[in-house]
């Protein structure tokens, strides 16, 4: 199976090297270092000299090689999300047609909905080379004004995760968006000076998970915003085919659908899907993806027909076996499942509420009838999960404490009954 090498990435302390040990076209050297021969940056060894740990290296390789392979590389091969796709259009085109940079670009939603798709494929309608980096690698304003200073005229800068971006490289973000300038102090103490640098007009790509996280003076400098959706089946179903037709496997119809249902929205997780499907297949099987195979294949690897993996159900177990559905802490329902408290809320929750499996009450989590449904299990008799709490429970979203794990008590502020 031949594919393509994945883009080049880069972040503020990181220079990309190609096998020969030079520069990749479009990425800079961060300052003050300089390339030494054979691959190297300042005696470091780079992408080229996989000295330390070369079976995780070329195996993380082998991996970005296909992720590369399978992503779409226009706007015409770009599968789902109609309205973003029709309104991304125009703004490219318009740029276009006028020989300008296209506006600065936000998109947001949920892991795996094409964000990082959408920029390469933005970088490579415009002709312009693409600049990857992420806001977590931007702590300091010194950071951004190192990516931003090495940027050719119309190059693309995707910032991944940008609400993770520290606040004062973020104010400094602002001028450069709206004036392509940045300022900068030089030197400490007496001896410091401010410099004005001016910079070649670029286009800004920002993803997001989390949007509300954005201050609106960032939000604002954004000329077009995009929310990703999450992907009906019959769209996922192309995106199956897509993807085995690239990757030279042959799948039936009942097959894809069959994956497809267990992808949660989700084209990432779908093509993940299908290399493990494919494997299953390759090794038990004629390497023929049919729906009995790709059953087979998702009960090896605990995805249920729904999507749910092993933490899903170890949540809605502990849910509805241990604390009979609920209502629950968030603390104490990670502890029951061995988990960290932010994974669960991060990773489960998100799917399981989306699927109407789970509610967040002021009391904490509940499992709702669907939740039963789902395992085979009856809801024991008593009061429907969805009664209104008490005076004294609102306002908490049971991440824990009293108003998330139990129920029956008495508020500390509530009046006490005095016999007459």
């Amino acid at each position: 199976m031949k594919t393509s090498p994945p883009l080049p990435q880069t972040d503020a302390r990181r220079t990309p090297v190609n096998r020969g040990g030079t520069m990749l076209p479009g990425t800079a050297t961060p300052r003050g270092e300089t390339p030494a021969p054979g691959g190297t940056v300042a005696g470091r060894p780079t992408a080229a000299e996989p000295a330390h740990r070369p079976v995780a290296v070329l195996a993380d390789g082998e991996e970005r090689a296909t992720e590369a392979a399978l992503r779409p590389k226009d706007l015409d091969g770009f599968i789902g999300q109609e309205r973003v796709r029709e309104q991304l259009d125009l703004v490219l085109r318009a740029a276009r047609q006028r020989s300008a940079t296209a506006e600065h670009v936000l998109l947001s939603g949920a892991p795996g909905l094409g964000k990082t798709t959408l920029a390469m494929i933005i970088a490579a309608e415009m002709g312009a080379p693409l600049r990857i980096t992420s806001g977590p690698a931007i702590q300091h304003p010194g950071d951004l004004a190192a990516v931003l200073a090495s940027l050719t005229g119309g190059e693309v800068l995707f910032l991944d995760e940008i609400h993770r971006m520290s606040r004062p490289a973020e104010e400094m973000l602002y001028l450069a968006m709206e004036d392509f300038r940045v300022d900068i102090v030089v030197g400490t103490g007496l001896d410091a000076a401010a410099m004005s640098l001016e910079l070649p007009p670029f286009t800004l790509v920002g993803a997001t998970v989390r949007a509300g996280l954005l201050l609106p003076p960032l939000r604002d400098r954004f000329g077009f915003t995009a929310h990703m959706e999450f992907y009906d089946p019959a769209e996922l179903e192309r995106v199956v085919h897509r993807s085995a037709r690239l990757l030279e496997v042959e799948i039936e119809p009942a097959g894809a659908a069959e994956i497809a249902g267990r992808s949660r929205g989700t084209p990432r997780i779908a093509n993940r899907l299908l290399r493990r499907v494919r494997d299953y297949a390759q090794v038990t099987a004629d390497g023929v993806v049919s729906r009995e195979i790709a059953s087979a294949a998702m009960g090896v690897y605990e995805v249920d027909g729904r999507g749910l993996d092993r933490l899903d159900r170890a949540v809605l177990h502990a849910l509805l076996k241990l604390f009979g559905g609920g209502p629950v802490g968030l603390a104490t329902l990670a502890v029951a499942v061995g988990e960290e408290r932010d994974t669960v809320e991060e990773v489960a929750e998100p799917f399981l509420v989306r699927e109407g499996l789970l509610a967040r009450t002021p009391r904490g989590r509940v499992a709702t009838p669907a939740a039963w449904a789902h395992l085979g299990l009856v809801p024991p008799p008593g009061p429907s999960w969805a009664a209104s709490p008490g005076p004294h429970q609102s306002g908490d979203s049971g991440r824990d404490g009293p108003p998330g794990g139990c129920t029956g008590t008495t508020s500390p502020n509530a009046p006490r009954h005095r016999p007459p």
